[in-house]
């Protein structure tokens, strides 16, 4: 059977000690539902990313714990609006 597992970095790529141990998940569901669930605490406690793993291979990442904090996305113009401005176009 599969173990899902993660690995824990600064945004260097270091590995470091998460501030919670999980267990070995046996889904990819399982490992991305408990960082969902606990991404906040582990980035208090000094983890700025997280590399997803099957069975020692990397399924994908590095990801980084702090998109919460990225720029947010531009929100879609109305149709008439100028993009740069949101002014009317004439």
């Amino acid at each position: 059977m599969a173990a899902w597992t993660w690995r824990f970095e600064k945004a260097d790529g270091t590995e470091v000690e998460p501030a919670l141990v999980p267990e070995e998940f046996t889904t990819q569901g399982d490992a991305e539902s408990w960082i969902g669930e606990y991404f906040k605490e582990l980035r208090e406690g000094g983890t700025d990313q997280v590399r997803l793993f099957e069975d020692g291979t990397q399924i994908y990442g590095p990801m980084s714990l702090h998109a919460e904090e990225a720029r947010p996305a531009e929100e879609p113009q109305e149709s008439g609006q100028s993009p740069e401005s949101g002014q009317p176009q004439e």
